[in-house]
């Protein structure tokens, strides 16, 4: 998971366009499709060393359309581009994984940046669209975040928008073919401030 520094705070999206899921002044968020093939191919053979280390992109046509299969708008699982606003190129992906309802309401987040966009903030105003989308759309009480401890990047970015540290999970993921250790970080649509007026209908009265 990829996002370099800045010293951009969090904003508020502004009211989204027509097709989008978010818009902020610089980028839109969007459900990825398999239209996305080429783009996204073309940026993760751009950063193949970026990301080898953090996280396993798709990388072939075959594993993407894999990728994209698994995406059922929210019910389980949803992938969400951010793209630049004035030409509409992918800057980075926010996947919400591991959609739990019931008494849970949560899910976990995966990201990256793509060059050459990372490092722009582009990510931080993505994230902020993404939380609202979560909290007010699929009504999810809790997001987590599992970070490599010296992904400095990403704790950065989660920070930006008010995650807590709540602790470090040893042998957590298995990525770039060994299990590795990542802290959990969280938020709640409470910490957030975007509750719904109605929860989720999976969610017990008591």
């Amino acid at each position: 998971m990829i996002e370099n520094g800045g010293t951009e705070q969090a904003e508020r999206p502004d009211t989204p366009v027509s097709g989008d899921l978010g818009s902020s002044p610089r980028v839109t968020l969007r459900r990825i499709t398999g239209r996305d093939q080429d783009e996204w191919l073309e940026r993760v053979r751009a950063g193949v060393d970026q990301h080898r280390a953090r996280m396993t992109l798709p990388a072939t046509p075959e594993d993407f359309q894999a990728f994209v299969d698994r995406f059922d708008e929210g019910r389980t699982a949803e992938g969400l581009l951010v793209c630049l606003r004035d030409t509409g190129a992918i800057a980075g992906n926010i996947n919400i994984n591991s959609i739990i309802r019931g008494r849970a309401q949560t899910a976990s987040l995966g990201y990256a940046a793509f060059a050459p966009y990372a490092g722009r903030g582009y990510m931080t105003e993505g994230l902020g669209m993404v939380l609202r989308h979560a909290f007010e759309e699929l009504r999810l009480h809790r997001l987590e975040a599992q970070i490599r401890p010296d992904n400095h990047a990403s704790i950065r970015l989660v920070q930006r928008h008010g995650f807590r540290y709540e602790g470090y999970s040893p042998d957590l993921l298995f990525i770039d073919g060994a299990w590795r250790g990542h802290g959990r970080w969280a938020i709640t649509n409470d910490m957030a401030g975007i509750v719904p007026s109605v929860p989720h209908p999976t969610l017990p009265g008591r």
